[in-house]
């Protein structure tokens, strides 16, 4: 296991206080959804463009901390993406035939909902999230430890510096820790993280220095 056993198996008073602020942070959001909702139906048909596009961000935020509550989010996360359609769609009879602004819209559209389908790997949701659970130290083994087939998408959330700083702590980690190369999945993990850092690298110029990390 990559994580220390602390970090593995927290105390019982711990799981009791990470399961109340789990229960108190689904209240804060049925509360808060509900207030959105309310906003949604109190909307007339000539709101101003600034009160709806303001609805509509609320709506966006709203959609990443849904992911990350415990019980069954789907009819939540699916009255948001109704509201978020609704919203857009007067949004686009507001743009007419101005086939730029419409060439904008349906950008921000599929920005969306790559954001909110990148939000169902749990890893993203919690990396994501305003008050993040993931400590510092925790970032890299939670890496290594992704199946590789979400870790390139979670990977898509760093940038070509972070990627960088990121192997280069990753492969120092898993070389201190596994230095007979018996955690394969961990492994090619570091593969994924490099891959990602090479690329990401090659887009902004810079060029990638990193050694092949799998024996």
């Amino acid at each position: 296991m990559l994580l220390d056993e602390s970090q593995r198996q927290p105390d019982p008073q711990q799981l009791r206080q990470a399961r109340q602020r789990d229960r108190e942070a689904a209240a804060r959001f049925r509360a808060d959804f509900e207030t959105l909702v309310q906003k949604a139906a109190a909307l007339e048909p000539g709101a101003d463009s600034e009160t709806v596009l303001a609805l509509k961000d609320e709506l966006d935020r709203a959609y990443p901390i849904s992911c990350t509550l415990p019980g069954d989010q789907r009819p939540v996360q699916e009255a948001i993406r109704r509201l978020i359609g609704l919203i857009m769609a007067a949004v686009r009879r507001g743009a007419g035939n101005d086939a730029y602004a419409l060439r904008q819209l349906d950008e921000e559209d599929a920005a969306r909902r790559l954001h909110f389908e990148l939000q169902h790997v749990p890893l993203v949701a919690d990396l994501t999230h305003p008050e993040s659970p993931v400590d510092e130290d925790e970032l890299v083994p939670l890496l290594l430890g992704e199946p590789a087939e979400t870790l390139a998408r979670v990977m898509t959330l760093f940038d070509a510096r972070q990627a960088a700083a990121l192997l280069q702590d990753a492969r120092g980690f898993l070389e201190a820790r596994d230095p007979g190369h018996t955690l394969a999945p961990a492994w090619q993990a570091l593969a994924v993280i490099e891959a990602h850092a090479r690329a990401a690298a090659d887009t902004t110029g810079h060029g990638a220095q990193e050694e092949n990390p799998c024996p």
